[in-house]
């Protein structure tokens, strides 16, 4: 069981650094860049739950497998030929396998982050379950675009951190009711991507204000 976990873990590591790295790519970010913002993306949600759980030093930091993942995809994306993967219909191509790894790594976080929170806590709660969730699912992304001076995705993308959430429900009332982590774990990161692809798709938004306030000049 925790060898197929490990497995999840390592996926969504790869699915985030990925996406730090399409964005350092996008930014015209070197490689040095692209590989702290790939590291960033792939660590800084666990490193805030780690924190926030009282586990310290963080696991990024006591199995640093992680952090070099992090580092090593924006590494190899930075190579030419891959270069000219993404550089064939440039914007197209680098805007769905954006949203493909972005969608993975938030789906499998979430439900790292609810899962930690059972391994570490006695009688872990709704709100607590959610939000470590969350934190893990979306803190390192909110780390990657504030980096790259983009405002942060949790505040304007069509539906995404509400699907981090959603995900995380689904987990919670899986593992606190039927004491099942592997069927907590897949459940919850298909509820997390799906929803983020349909968003995409289908151009889901919360709402947003008809009448924006503008800035006094």
């Amino acid at each position: 069981m925790d060898s197929i976990f490990f497995i999840f873990e390592i996926i969504g590591v790869i699915a985030f650094s990925l996406s730090g790295a399409l964005t350092a790519m996008k930014k015209e970010m070197d490689i040095f860049g692209a590989c702290v913002l790939g590291m960033t993306t792939a660590i800084g949600g666990g490193i805030i739950r780690d924190l926030i759980l009282g586990v310290t030093p963080p696991s990024a930091f006591r199995n640093p497998l992680q952090a070099v993942l992090g580092l090593a995809i924006p590494a190899i994306t930075y190579l030419p030929f891959i270069q000219k993967l993404f550089a064939r219909n440039k914007h197209k191509v680098q805007a769905v396998a954006l949203m493909i790894a972005d969608a993975v790594g938030l789906g499998v976080f979430t439900v790292v982050g609810v899962n930690a929170c059972f391994e570490n806590l006695p009688d872990p709660n709704f709100f607590t379950a959610i939000f470590l969730g969350v934190i893990t699912g979306v803190g390192g992304g909110v780390m990657r675009d504030v980096f790259s001076m983009n405002l942060p995705k949790i505040f304007v993308k069509h539906f995404y951190a509400c699907a981090s959430i959603a995900g995380a429900i689904v987990a919670f009332l899986i593992q606190k009711c039927l004491a099942n982590p592997l069927l907590a774990y897949i459940a919850g990161a298909a509820t997390v991507i799906a929803l983020r692809f349909l968003a995409s798709f289908l151009q889901w938004n919360l709402p947003k204000p008809k009448y924006p306030i503008q800035e006094e000049k």
